[in-house]
C-alpha cells in the first residue's frame, strides 16, 4: 500500500476467511476502498470458488469468477487444523481490523476462532459473518446456496409471466446482496469503533438479504390481506405494477416502458385503442388487456421510431440493449467502468471497477487475484509470523 493512499480504508487490515461469493465480494469492496485484504485459504486447493466455473472459462488455472471476486487481495495459505498455521492466523487476528468468515455455524467454534474467543484476542476487531439462514432454527445446517435461498424466499414468484411458474434471477442475487449488506454493517461498526474503541459482531444471512430485497412488495403483501403476487400474463416486469410496465417487441428490437399514463401513451404512439382506459385503476385491473394492445401496436414500427416520439415527450422508456450494444455506446464509455487487472506472473483479464466514486475519482486497482499462498513469505515477514513462540503456542 502506498504511503500516499488517500482512499478512506487505507491502513486497515482485513482478513478474508470466506469463500465462494458473498463474503469475498464484501472483502473485495473493502479492498477497493483502500483496505489491505489478506485472503486466508487452505493450502493447495484454496477457495473452492477457484474451480467454480462460469461457461467453463478459466485463466491461469483459476475460474474467471474467482479472478473477478478476488482481485486486489493477497493470499495466505493456512491449514486451520494445523496448530502451527492456526497460531500464525491468530497472530494476524491480533493485528487485524476486520475478519470475514462464512463457514457453516459451528465450524469456527470448533477451531476456536468464533467471535467470543476472537474478541479476547483483539477487542477492537470487527467480525463479519455470512450464513445461509441465520444461526437459529431448522434451516441452520442446510446449504446456503443462492438458488436454494431464492427458492425459499419467495423471490422466484415475482419473475417471469404468470404462466411460467417460479422463475429465478439469472444472477447470484442472494450472494451479492448479502455481501453488500455485510459491507454496510462492517463500515457502521468501524465508525462506532472510532468513537468507543470497541469492535463488534456483524451478521448477515443470504435469506434475510433476499427478504430485504423484496421489502416493498413483501410489505404490500403483509398489509393487503396476504394475497399472493399476481404477475401479468403478458410481458410481466413487476407483479405489483400496472400497464404499461414491461418490455415489448418492436419491428426490429425491443422497447422498455416504465410507469406512465396509459392514455398519454396512446396519444404519443397514435394508438387510439388505449383511449378507453381513462380510469387509472384500470391500468392495473386490466393490465393484460392494455398490454395486449401495446404488443400488437409496438410490433409495427422500429424501436428508434417509438423512442423518438416518447423521449421527446419525456415519457419513461428505453431501448433494450445487449452487452455488445452497451459496451459500444458513449453512455457506457463515459463511465470508464472497465479495467485491466494483472497477476504478478503476467496473466491478465478485463473486468469491471468499483462502482463507487470518491472525490470525483473512479476507484481502480490493477492487482489481479492471487495464487494460493502467493504472499505467505511476504506476510510472514511483514507481521513477524516467524517460527517461535506466539502467545504460548509453539510454532
Amino acid at each position: 500500500m502506498s504511503a500516499t493512499d488517500s482512499r478512506p480504508l487505507a491502513g486497515l487490515l482485513v482478513l478474508d476467511m470466506s469463500q465462494f461469493l458473498s463474503g469475498p465480494s464484501a472483502a473485495l469492496r473493502l479492498a477497493d476502498l483502500g483496505a489491505d485484504v489478506i485472503k486466508i485459504e487452505r493450502p493447495q486447493q484454496g477457495d473452492l470458488c477457484r474451480q467454480l466455473y462460469i461457461s467453463n472459462l478459466e485463466l491461469d488455472g483459476d475460474s474467471t469468477l474467482f479472478h473477478t471476486i478476488n482481485r486486489n487481495k493477497r493470499s495466505y495459505a493456512a491449514d486451520l487444523k494445523n496448530p502451527e498455521d492456526l497460531a500464525r492466523v491468530r497472530k494476524l487476528i491480533e493485528r487485524a481490523d476486520v475478519l470475514i468468515q462464512n463457514f457453516r455455524p459451528g465450524v469456527m467454534e470448533g477451531i476456536g476462532l468464533d467471535y467470543e474467543k476472537v474478541r479476547k484476542i483483539n477487542p477492537r476487531l470487527v467480525y463479519g459473518v455470512v450464513t445461509g439462514y441465520g444461526t437459529q432454527g431448522p434451516w441452520v445446517k442446510l446449504p446456503g446456496q443462492d438458488l436454494l435461498v431464492q427458492s425459499r424466499s419467495g423471490l422466484v414468484w415475482l419473475n417471469g409471466d404468470a404462466s411460467q411458474g417460479p422463475v429465478p434471477f439469472g444472477l447470484a442475487v442472494a450472494d451479492m446482496l448479502a455481501g453488500a449488506h455485510l459491507v454496510q454493517g462492517l463500515l457502521a461498526c468501524l465508525v462506532r469503533r472510532g468513537i468507543t474503541g470497541e469492535g463488534g459482531l456483524v451478521e448477515v444471512s443470504l435469506l434475510e438479504s433476499t427478504l430485504d430485497f423484496q421489502f416493498e412488495v413483501l410489505t404490500t403483501h403483509l398489509n393487503d390481506g396476504r394475497r399472493s403476487p399476481s404477475r401479468s400474463t403478458i410481458n410481466n416486469a413487476h407483479a405489483y405494477l400496472g400497464a404499461p410496465y414491461g418490455i415489448y417487441k418492436s419491428a426490429d428490437g425491443y422497447l422498455a416502458l416504465a410507469m406512465g399514463s396509459v392514455t398519454r401513451l396512446g396519444q404519443l404512439l397514435e394508438c387510439d385503442a388505449l383511449a378507453v382506459f381513462a380510469d387509472p385503476r384500470s391500468w392495473f385491473e386490466q393490465r393484460d388487456e392494455i398490454k395486449q394492445v401495446l404488443v400488437e401496436h409496438i410490433a409495427t414500427r422500429p424501436t428508434t421510431e417509438w423512442l423518438a416520439k416518447l423521449e421527446a415527450a419525456d415519457y419513461w422508456c428505453a431501448p433494450v440493449m445487449d452487452w455488445n450494444e452497451l459496451l459500444e455506446h458513449d453512455g457506457f464509455k463515459v463511465l470508464d467502468f472497465l479495467q485491466d487487472v494483472v497477476r504478478d506472473n503476467g496473466a491478465s483479464m478485463v473486468t469491471t471497477r468499483c462502482p463507487i466514486r470518491l472525490d470525483g475519482l473512479a476507484l481502480k486497482a490493477s492487482r489481479g487475484s492471487p495464487t494460493v499462498g502467493e504472499h505467505n513469505v511476504a506476510i510472514d515477514a511483514e507481521f513477524d509470523l516467524r517460527m517461535g513462540v506466539v502467545k504460548g503456542s509453539v510454532i
